[in-house]
């Protein structure tokens, strides 16, 4: 779940140019990622999104970790996201070249693992964009 949601915020920010989640829960069964945004999505964005997702999760991109300092992970990323407990020393997850971003959750080795994005609900109130999905596990 945890890689599907990296792949989720980084076609965000693609096609919306907007940031990442400022705020997420990720369970087995269904998780949610809320953005600031400024209108509901269309079903046409909705369909774009799904796409997109999927079509990255099946190139079968190798996800990977790096340690770096944290002042150099500063320099790159926002860190704000990590406990504060984290330490001087970051992980970074990268998911093939798609994405990179500073993570202590855990990951599949690779994308084949994830299966199927699924959107359950898009909704958007006072600013917030909430996307609801689930994956269908692989065969």
């Amino acid at each position: 779940m945890h890689t599907a949601e990296h792949v989720l915020n980084q076609t965000m920010v693609q096609l919306f140019e907007c940031n990442r989640s400022f705020s997420n829960h990720l369970e087995r069964k269904k998780s949610k990622c809320d953005y600031h945004f400024n209108r509901p999505l269309t079903s046409e964005e909705e369909q774009v999104i799904v796409g997109k997702v999927n079509e990255i999760l099946m190139q079968h991109l190798d996800v990977t970790e790096q340690i770096v300092r944290r002042e150099d992970a500063a320099s790159q990323f926002d860190l704000d996201k990590l406990p504060d407990a984290t330490g001087e020393e970051i992980r970074i997850v990268r998911v093939g070249d798609y994405d990179a971003c500073p993570c202590i959750g855990e990951h599949v080795k690779n994308t084949k693992e994830v299966g199927e994005f699924v959107l359950g609900t898009a909704s958007y109130d006072n600013g917030v964009l909430r996307i609801r999905f689930k994956l269908k596990r692989p065969q």
